[in-house]
């Protein structure tokens, strides 16, 4: 059933005795020659964002752009939707298919009946470039977000560490984060990411009731963070634990990562949602003001958003042959009441999603990981994944979240002349920013690059606008604080496209 509301349409689908998996809208339509469309992404980018033709294949989740060469428009999804949507154009219409099943099965509705998604329609208007355009129809889709009450940047040890650190290491991060942030009333967050939990390896996941031997004490930790002038912040993967679960409290189906086969929970179980919710707690009561959570849509869907050593999201979005224990909800459901109760038990602490779904992120997280990881370890991961996603999502920032478009990882074995000029974009674009700096790698020129980007990140400042983002997608001139801002990106041979990154 369609019902048709000023400026939106909302899908409603009752099916009481069959399983429903998909639904498809079509609109016929033509558009001009010259039209170019933006879509977006299910979890994070991963460098392929862009404006371009038509391409009848693309699957453009949640949200779709047009540009016809002098006016944008824009066709999409509210956030929170109870269905996993994507746009198709062709040369003859529009299509929206919306992804219903539980998952990889029809959902058994019952009696009742589910708003599967209200889609919404932006008209362009005259004078406004494709950006303003992009601005303002976020802002339509989501008319709830949750943002942090001020600007949020500091250190996040993973681009230097990769999980192999200790209480204090990250207290001497702390300091020289601390040191290097002269605003005495927004002081600097620090993260400890992945490897401070007890089963560390073969995997990263829980329990999370307590640190290793190099963590023997997170309470201690949080306060001594605090003491040396900055905010403590802690990771962790909800999903996944070593210690003993009953089996109907796991998902049922095995994942294969690059950390070995793994077993992740079942968000549909209440039991799981009520771990979860008592890690929380903990982590509160430990003293931690900020909560990274990890992994959600591959423990989920078994697949990242992009074509690796596994099949990517794309419109399947995960293999056949599994469901959750609770078949009458479909998967977006689901990981929006496993999105709700990390938000319920977070209390006032701000929240960071990395790897989530982020259209259903939305209005319960403060911030969100736009795209895949950057690196410490090469230039060519940072310069793909960072600033294609900066540029092609920061139009969400404010309007969904506070929009994060990872780490600066200061290293020996990043050239710091690119280091320095992605630390300038990020830390005058508005956006969240977050410095893996080990303090040994950190001299007197880096130190002085640190303190005027802290200057910069620790206030309020307008969006950075992508200028030349409708023909590069990896756009080198900005719009920062008013000012045009040249950058160069890339090494004398150009972009690296020998290996996988």
């Amino acid at each position: 059933m369609l019902k048709l509301e000023e400026n939106s349409l909302k899908v409603f689908l009752t099916s009481p005795k069959l399983p429903v998996s998909r639904l498809c809208l079509r609109w016929q339509t033509e558009f001009p020659e010259q039209s170019r469309f933006l879509g977006d992404s299910w979890e994070r980018s991963y460098g392929e964002l862009e404006w371009r033709g038509l391409f009848p294949e693309r699957v453009m989740p949640w949200y779709m752009l047009i540009y016809d060469g002098k006016l944008t428009h824009g066709l999409g999804v509210k956030t929170r939707s109870r269905s996993l949507c994507f746009w198709q154009t062709d040369a003859e219409g529009v299509s929206l298919w919306l992804d219903v099943r539980c998952g990889s099965v029809g959902v058994q509705l019952g009696t009742r009946t589910l708003e599967a998604a209200t889609v919404v329609f932006r008209r362009g208007e005259e004078g406004e470039t494709p950006f303003q355009a992009a601005q303002a129809f976020c802002q339509q889709l989501c008319t709830s977000p949750r943002l942090p009450s001020h600007p949020v940047y500091g250190g996040n040890n993973w681009y230097h560490a990769y999980g192999k650190s200790s209480a204090t290491q990250i207290l001497d991060e702390a300091k020289l984060i601390s040191d290097l942030s002269p605003n005495p009333d927004n002081r600097p967050y620090m993260v400890i990411d992945d490897g401070w939990q007890i089963c560390r390896e073969p995997g990263n996941g829980g329990p999370w009731c307590m640190g290793n031997a190099k963590f023997p004490d997170m309470a201690a930790l949080a306060s001594q963070i605090q003491a040396v002038g900055a905010k403590p912040g802690l990771w962790f993967r909800p999903l996944l634990t070593a210690e003993y679960v009953p089996q109907e409290w796991k998902l049922g189906v095995q994942r294969q990562s690059h950390l070995g086969i793994e077993y992740p929970l079942d968000p549909s179980q209440p039991e799981v949602l009520e771990l979860i919710r008592n890690d929380m707690q903990r982590f509160l009561d430990w003293g931690y003001q900020l909560i990274k959570h990890d992994f959600t849509a591959w423990d989920i869907f078994g697949r990242w958003g992009r074509q690796t050593w596994v099949k990517p999201l794309g419109a399947e979005l995960t293999d056949d042959g599994w469901a959750f224990s609770d078949r009458s909800r479909t998967t977006a459901e689901i990981i929006l009441e496993l999105y709700q109760a990390l938000r319920e038990s977070a209390g006032d602490a701000i929240l960071i999603g990395c790897n989530t779904v982020n259209h259903l992120g939305a209005g319960f997280f403060e911030l969100q990981r736009i795209g895949d990881d950057t690196s410490g370890l090469e230039w060519e991961r940072t310069r793909r994944m960072g600033i294609n996603t900066l540029a092609f999502r920061i139009p969400q920032h404010q309007a969904f979240h506070a929009v994060d478009a990872d780490c600066v990882g200061l290293t020996p074995l990043v050239p710091w002349e690119k280091n320095q000029e992605w630390l300038t974009l990020v830390a005058q674009s508005g956006t969240p920013l977050f410095v893996s700096a080990n303090p040994a790698s950190i001299k007197v020129e880096q130190r002085q690059a640190l303190e005027r980007a802290f200057t910069f990140a620790a206030k309020e400042l307008p969006p950075a606008e992508p200028l030349d983002w409708l023909y590069n997608t990896c756009p080198r001139r900005w719009k920062l604080n008013g000012e045009e801002v040249t950058f160069n990106w890339f090494d004398t041979t150009g972009a690296w496209v020998f290996t996988d990154l």
